[in-house]
């Protein structure tokens, strides 16, 4: 289904991404855990096309991600859909122009500049934000809402697209951790009833642990673990993490002694 191979991003003499592999052959909720500058949402921005890679290659269903160009690529990006740590939404917008938003790769010019949506889109619209429990916000300003209401939007505007892949950079990093909670349940469910793959970039290993099916531990670059939940213990962390981590950026206190008292000796 999805292959990664070698898949390397350089930035003059730095490589940001060296040499990944990750293969997934069924829709999966994977979480992708590291330090900041550990190479995880160039890794994102790579599978979506919004960076090209240096080297290696995507296969998606058979087709090299890597090479399409023009409408294809765009095609691409409507099929791999991308949600964002600051949700770049259109704040003077009303939730559901922004969430119609996720449509503008499949619509004409003219539409697009007068503003005009398909009856059907509208509907379809609403019901997706009623699913996410946020459909009386429809006719408000996206900036009137808060930050967790704003990620919803953002998750309903990359369902618009209709995509076979979730890709969610940081999605709850700026969250409370209530509405953390919310999100994470509403990617999750997501990926339960729709048979969607979700790949997110996670701050906390207890998030990981809680929502995901797989773990990927990037650091300096490099995947260093892929594995489950139940494998992801103190040792495993702290190799991601460096030995000599205090795990400010993985966890909080709490956090590393549920690992603590879960994990088999090192």
């Amino acid at each position: 289904m999805l292959e990664i191979s070698q898949l390397t991003k350089r930035f003059g003499t730095k490589t940001a991404v060296d040499a990944a592999n990750i293969f997934v052959d069924q829709p999966t909720m994977i979480g992708i855990i590291g330090r900041s500058g550990a190479g995880k949402s160039t890794l994102l921005r790579m599978l979506n096309r919004l960076s090209d890679a240096s080297d290696g290659s995507v296969m998606f269903e058979g087709e090299d991600i890597t090479t399409l160009k023009g409408a294809a690529r765009r095609d691409w990006q409507s099929r791999c859909a991308m949600i964002f740590q600051q949700f770049n939404l259109v704040p003077r917008l009303d939730v559901v122009s922004n969430v119609l938003h996720g449509t503008l790769n499949k619509r004409s010019t003219l539409a697009t500049l007068f503003n005009l949506y398909p009856q059907a889109d509208i509907h379809k619209a609403i019901e997706i934000l009623d699913r996410l429990g946020i459909a009386e916000q429809a006719p408000k300003r996206a900036e009137a809402l808060s930050g967790g209401q704003q990620q919803r939007v953002a998750i309903a505007r990359a369902l618009m697209q209709d995509p076979k892949i979730i890709l969610a950079d940081e999605p709850i990093a700026s969250l409370d951790p209530m509405n953390a909670q919310v999100v994470m349940q509403a990617l999750r469910k997501i990926h339960e009833e729709d048979g969607r793959m979700v790949i997110a970039n996670l701050h906390t290993l207890d998030t990981a642990r809680r929502y995901c099916d797989r773990v990927i531990g990037m650091r300096d670059g490099r995947i260093v673990f892929d594995g489950t939940p139940e494998q992801l213990t103190t040792g495993v962390a702290r190799d991601i993490y460096g030995a000599g981590a205090d795990f400010s950026e993985a966890a909080t206190s709490t956090e590393i002694e549920t690992l603590d008292r879960q994990a088999v000796p090192a």
